[in-house]
């Protein structure tokens, strides 16, 4: 089994930035890739970034694109999604999740095995 637990949420005005954190315990060895997503009230989930764990691969939503940054730190199990020019659209809970295998959808909720409890980020106008 593999834990994850996010940090870093918070509120922000529009145009600031914000760092979350994902800390991975337990099984890490057998993670292949971690992600983020995001769910503002009323409304779906929807993918935000993924890095590849071994390749440091990343792929991101477009709505954040040369926004968002993600990276990661693999001696401390550990990945970051740096946050900048941050919108009232930003606002959501966001989640830090992990898969174990390679998935033809990454971008789907449904080929993540692990997930954190979520973290809000809120962005004022």
């Amino acid at each position: 089994q593999v834990q994850l637990v996010e940090s870093g949420g918070g509120t922000v005005q529009a145009g600031g930035s914000l760092r979350l954190s994902c800390a991975a315990s337990g099984r890490t060895s057998t993670l292949y890739a971690m992600g983020w997503f995001r769910q503002a009230p009323g409304k779906e989930r929807n993918f935000v970034a993924r890095i590849s764990r071994f390749t440091g691969r990343t792929d991101y939503a477009d709505s954040v694109k040369d926004r968002f940054t993600i990276t990661r730190d693999i001696a401390k199990n550990t990945v970051y999604l740096q946050m900048n020019s941050l919108k009232p659209e930003d606002t959501a809970i966001y989640y830090c999740a992990a898969d174990r295998d390679p998935s033809p959808n990454q971008y789907a909720g449904s080929a993540y095995d692990y997930w954190g409890q979520g973290t809000q980020v809120t962005v004022s106008s």
